[in-house]
């Protein structure tokens, strides 16, 4: 056992902490400068009212996802692990923090906005911790179903949340109480907020189709029509923004004494993050054929919602919009991103109080739009012809995402993914037991053994990984193995056991020793070796009969029986002399 354990490879602080360095996008931020730059200036105009729309709706104020979109820009450009993507406030992560954020007000109704902060900021301590475990990769065994479903449970709750401030009403805060409110606030809708906001959302549904010019994205010219009509008829009867302080934003320490009622809701936003930024980086490697690399972008991530947590910003996940647009602007490198961070950073410095003007119905109309595109409409048309096992884990995604909570939704979702294959798995599993009088393939030339000996030779072959989902399975195969003297069990197309497989086959030697039966192992691989190895399964058997092919074990058979018969024959000597 230590000899297998002296094979392993060592340890080494340095080369693992060295995937986190910054290094690794700052130098080959020289490579594309003059492209980056102007991708990151169109980014920042496309980021802008998307920025403003989220703070407002997670309940911070429009400064909040300004702040937020900041920190993205900047950290992640520098920390992050796609060279293309573009982080800032996005909307499932807006989705849940606007949630919390209803869930813990003060007396007062206001936001208790150290709370909140304190919270993005462990979430950002979360998203560190993960990413130093190197959990990345498994954003790469999320089933489909899973992430149509929570996309468009996503997209559905920002349409329904968007639809009384498009009205003229105060967003609600919660999925419920707009499902409640919208009836109300239809029949008494104040006409000049409806018309800002239609004229918002198809300014930005039709200037794709109007003009390919991406410096003047179809966000910012819905911003600009809807605040234009607003201004130009006098609407004085609807909700703006209002003031926004100019300068440096104010910090938030973290204020950790109510750490037990943050932690659940810490937990919720980095999953999201991890979730909602890996996904986008998915999206951004196909369209680079590059790849990203995913504890990076989580460790990145970590650092921008640190940052967000001390300046007040809403919390940053990679944005799917920014980034797009910033790979079809030319943007290669993480100079992109951070320049679309400074232009933002420069227009909160100084051109933030014009962003009172703003009617609130304008950024409804916005967001009406955002959350349209995030519907998966490639799954639409296939929902009745769906496999049944992916069209439950589809609606119970959807509906719980709707109606309890982003992150219970995933966790269901992907439980009920993990059953459905390890249920599937377990049926796919490959065995069988056969004697040697039973098998198609002939005994070496060199092996002769008589017939009855042969029915008291068991083969059992297994097939495929060795876990905890086939042991239903590898019961029913071991309840066959009746009256025998010598189990031979083939391993050889076994890739991995974990424990459970392990003690099924303890479970199958203790039976054959019950039997006073003999076991043989052949065609042990490496990993099995040494899960068995640890777990003091192989010493039940035995070094010697751990073999490497079938032959092996037939010989190993022979040639016992013929030290048992060589035995007997001397004891039967003794005694005839003994007489």
């Amino acid at each position: 056992m230590s000899q297998i354990d002296s094979n392993q490879p060592k340890f080494n602080l340095k080369s693992y902490l060295n995937d986190f360095n910054p290094w690794h996008n700052i130098k080959i931020m020289h490579t594309n400068v003059p492209n980056d730059i102007l991708a990151g200036i169109t980014v920042a105009v496309i980021a802008m009212p998307l920025a403003l729309a989220f703070g407002v709706a997670s309940g911070l104020g429009a400064e909040a996802g300004m702040w937020a979109a900041i920190c993205g820009g900047i950290l992640v450009g520098l920390f992050g692990g796609s060279n293309t993507g573009v982080s800032g406030p996005t909307g499932p992560k807006v989705v849940q923090l606007a949630a919390i954020i209803a869930a813990t007000k003060l007396a007062s109704g206001e936001p208790d906005i150290v709370f909140a902060m304190s919270m993005v900021f462990l979430s950002g301590l979360v998203c560190i911790v993960l990413a130093l475990m190197k959990i990345g990769r498994f954003i790469y065994y999320t089933p489909y179903s899973v992430v149509s479903g929570f996309m468009c449970g996503i997209g559905v709750i920002i349409i329904l949340l968007e639809i009384p401030p498009m009205l003229g009403f105060a967003t609600p805060n919660s999925v419920v109480g707009a499902i409640k409110q919208i009836p109300y606030d239809i029949m008494h809708e104040k006409p000049h907020a409806l018309i800002v906001s239609l004229a918002t959302f198809f300014t930005i549904l039709l200037w794709p189709r109007v003009t390919k010019k991406e410096w003047l994205p179809a966000p910012l010219m819905g911003l600009i029509v809807g605040t234009s009509i607003a201004h130009l008829f006098t609407f004085k009867d609807i909700e703006y923004i209002g003031s926004m302080p100019v300068g440096l934003p104010h910090l938030y320490w973290p204020d950790f004494t109510r750490f037990g009622d943050m932690v659940g809701g810490a937990f919720a936003l980095a999953g999201l993050c991890i979730f909602d930024s890996l996904l986008t980086c998915l999206v951004a490697d196909n369209m680079t054929n590059e790849r990203h690399n995913s504890d990076r972008e989580i460790f990145g991530q970590g650092i921008a919602n640190l940052g967000c947590g001390i300046v007040g910003g809403v919390t940053t996940a990679t944005a799917t919009m920014r980034t797009v647009a910033n790979i079809k602007c030319g943007g290669k490198t993480g100079l992109a991103s951070i320049t679309h961070g400074l232009v933002l950073l420069a227009l909160m410095l100084g051109l933030a109080p014009y962003a009172s003007y703003i009617p609130m119905a304008c950024l409804a109309g916005i967001l009406l739009k955002v959350g349209m595109d995030i519907i998966d409409y490639r799954v639409l048309p296939v929902l009745h012809r769906m496999p049944f096992m992916d069209s439950i884990c589809f609606w119970a995604v959807l509906i719980l995402t709707i109606s309890v909570d982003l992150l219970v939704a995933m966790g269901v979702g992907i439980t009920i993914a993990f059953v459905r294959i390890v249920q599937e798995l377990g049926q796919a599993y490959e065995q069988n037991v056969v004697s040697l009088n039973d098998m198609d393939r002939k005994l070496p030339a060199d092996v002769s053994m008589p017939e009855e000996l042969k029915e008291k030779v068991l083969k059992l072959r297994l097939e495929g990984p060795l876990f905890f989902g086939v042991s239903d399975t590898i019961y029913r195969a071991s309840s066959a193995l009746v009256d025998y003297k010598y189990l031979i069990v083939r391993m050889a197309r076994v890739p991995m056991a974990d424990m459970s497989g392990a003690y099924l086959l303890d479970d199958i030697i203790e039976k054959a020793h019950k039997q006073g039966a003999t076991v043989f192992f052949t065609g042990l691989r490496p990993q099995v070796d040494r899960t068995l190895t640890r777990l003091r399964v192989i010493e039940k058997v035995g070094r010697e009969h751990c073999l490497e092919t079938f032959n092996d074990a037939i010989l190993k058979i022979q040639e016992l029986e013929s030290d048992l018969a060589s035995g007997k024959t001397n004891i039967e000597e003794d005694n005839l002399s003994q007489v």
